[in-house]
């Protein structure tokens, strides 16, 4: 090894182009399959093509359906994760397991659960039955399907940064006799926004590229409940124009979504981010 070489540099390289080779590999594999879309369609076939009522159809409904859903989840998910974060009591692992359960569960068995749960012979759809509701095979069911697939991908978001504001500030607003209800929207809310915008965003792409789960609950039924992916899915066999134009017009949303996240969570919200962290100590 020469004078001026550093100790390691012989070792570390090799590890360098595995690394390099690994990632390269890894990005062609995801990025082959998205590229077969796009060539598949020009801009101005893909404009055309959104004047289909089919497309149209489908589109207004996963955006209704996943812009309820996200709701949905937000409205239930921020007390229940700022619960999580900053409390502990009996019974909390196994609800955090509970809660994060569908992201690991097949979406095919999730929609069947829903479906036991919930059918009118389920274990709450006599009573809904009752009430006058009915969810499987309805709109309203491909909202629940969504948020029950969607849901902890928010809630693990939000707890982290529910857990991640610094206690100092709240201590110091408690000696300002700020309330639980003023330092939680005052001070937790504000400092917390990038996680809980990037939870929303990847809910919200859950949401809208939900299968399986939607349907074995609610079916795929046109105008009703046949969502973007269903209608994907049931374009393959008939028209394979009108399924691309649709798989594009997810892979834009999606896109847009994640984009949204990022920004979020890497400085949109600069000053938010920096008041959340301590200041450095001041050098000596």
């Amino acid at each position: 090894m020469s004078p001026g070489a550093r100790p390691g540099a012989a070792a570390i390289a090799p590890l360098h182009v595995a690394a390099l080779l690994a990632t390269t590999l890894l990005a062609l594999l995801l990025a082959l399959p998205l590229l077969g879309l796009l060539v598949r369609v020009s801009p101005g076939e893909l404009l055309a093509r959104l004047g289909d009522e089919k497309v149209l159809e489908a589109l207004r409904l996963s955006l209704a359906t996943s812009a309820a859903a996200t709701v949905l989840v937000a409205l239930l998910g921020t007390p229940a994760a700022y619960l999580l974060a900053t409390r502990q009591f009996r019974g909390r692992p196994a609800l955090e397991v509970l809660l994060d359960l569908p992201m690991v569960m097949p979406p095919t068995m999730a929609g069947f659960a829903l479906l036991l749960a919930f059918g009118r012979t389920g274990l709450a759809g006599r009573a809904l039955s009752l009430a006058g509701i009915s969810l499987p095979f309805t709109t309203l069911g491909v909202v629940v399907a969504q948020t029950f697939m969607a849901a902890p991908f928010y809630l693990v978001s939000a707890r982290a940064g529910f857990a991640g504001v610094d206690r100092r500030l709240l201590d110091a607003a408690a000696t300002l006799r700020a309330g639980e209800t003023q330092r939680f929207l005052r001070v937790v809310l504000p400092l917390a926004a990038p996680s809980l915008l990037a939870g929303l965003a990847m809910s919200a792409a859950r949401a809208l590229g939900e299968f399986g789960a939607t349907i074995t609950f609610a079916g795929n039924l046109p105008g009703v409940t046949q969502t973007m992916p269903l209608a994907v899915y049931v374009a393959m066999q008939s028209d394979l124009d009108a399924a691309i134009v649709l798989a594009v017009l997810l892979l834009l949303m999606s896109l847009g979504l994640l984009l949204a996240m990022r920004a979020a969570t890497r400085g949109a919200w600069p000053g938010l981010a920096r008041a959340g962290r301590p200041d450095p100590a001041p050098a000596r």
